[in-house]
């Protein structure tokens, strides 16, 4: 990068918040990064934008998940502008660090009030959160043909978990399911919530609250999961904690990681001892993408990658729907023999 470029680039980076905000006015802020669809401004959740420095990486700096495409902030600017040049790319930063501040971000009274250390209030939760065992979220799980002792050490249950509907100033308690997002050394960077109806199990909202996002991520997500089993030389990653959880269910010894979501799942970071990694991918567009993504990651880094399909939607759909001895049997021809005798030969009917 020219010097001109790094200075620009540097200097946007300062203003990254303001520099969303103006240039992808269709994402959204959540916690350090700016969500959005692409480069392009699309809604969506695909690209993450860093928001402040810190030892994952520069402030400004952005990938998108699906794609793979990485970038700093001249590029977009660059592409929501339509410019080709970077004359006219710099011309363009200088003009919007020229601005009045009022005219790069919103009223103060419309700003999103700054969020409180999103990792430390993770932390907090899962600290405050309850064992798993005898709980409504153990109930949960059994419902969905979960094994719970298997997600004892990750998972925790809190009885009254604070939920804020969007766009209003209403708080309400609810139980909660609580899963650790964890990074590679084993710290809790982040927590999941999954909101449940104390009234019981239904087959329509299998056990979720009815409230309209029953699922909620907070902290640093990005290439981090929620891990089930500590993971060596092998691995199986994908999207939803309960999809995990029934691949552990009929295979307890493998180790698993989800990634919360698909866009997620693209950016997993793996251990450095790995030399296999299962994908487990959902059945629809989404689960698709982000599992090509992450085993081409993976085969590009040396690692063997091979994926995971279920018959129906997801694995706990299978689980649910074909029981423990079908679903392991849908998985052995595509686990490789060697794994299939190693992981098989615990809890194997």
């Amino acid at each position: 990068m020219s010097g001109v470029a790094s200075e620009l680039a540097g200097r946007l980076a300062r203003e990254a918040e303001a520099v969303c905000r103006h240039y992808l006015c269709n994402g959204r802020r959540e916690g350090r990064y700016w969500l959005v669809g692409d480069v392009h401004n699309t809604p969506g959740r695909s690209l993450f934008v860093r928001l402040h420095a810190s030892s994952k990486g520069a402030a400004g700096k952005w990938v998108d998940a699906a794609t793979g495409e990485h970038g700093d902030l001249l590029d977009i600017i660059g592409t929501t502008c339509g410019l080709r040049s970077f004359r006219e790319i710099a011309e363009e930063a200088r003009r919007f660090l020229k601005l009045p501040r009022w005219q790069r971000e919103p009223p103060v009274e419309a700003k999103a009030i700054r969020p409180r250390d999103a990792i430390k209030a993770s932390r907090r939760l899962f600290a405050m959160a309850q064992p798993l065992p005898g709980t409504l979220g153990e109930t949960y799980l059994a419902n969905r043909n979960i094994d719970a002792p298997i997600s004892a050490d990750a998972l925790r249950f809190h009885p009254r978990c604070f939920y804020r509907p969007e766009g209003t100033d209403i708080v309400e308690t609810w139980p909660a399911l609580i899963a650790a997002v964890t990074d590679l050394k084993g710290r809790i960077t982040g927590v999941h919530r999954t909101w449940l109806d104390p009234d019981g199990f239904d087959d329509r909202r299998l056990g979720k609250a009815p409230i309209d996002t029953p699922r909620r991520a907070m902290g640093d997500l990005l290439r981090n999961a929620v891990r089930f089993g500590v993971a060596d030389d092998v691995l199986a990653a994908g999207e939803g904690i309960e999809t995990m959880l029934s691949l552990r269910t009929v295979l307890p010894t493998l180790p698993v990681a989800a990634a919360l979501s698909a866009n997620h799942l693209a950016t997993l970071l793996w251990p450095a001892t790995l030399r296999r990694l299962y994908v487990a991918a959902d059945a629809d567009a989404a689960g698709s993408s982000a599992a090509k993504a992450l085993t081409t990651r993976a085969l590009d880094s040396g690692i063997e990658a091979v994926e995971l399909c279920p018959r129906l939607e997801d694995f706990n759909e299978d689980l649910r729907a074909f029981g423990k001895t079908q679903l392991r049997e849908l998985l052995r021809p595509q686990l490789l023999p060697e794994d299939a005798a190693r992981f098989m030969g615990v809890g194997a009917a």
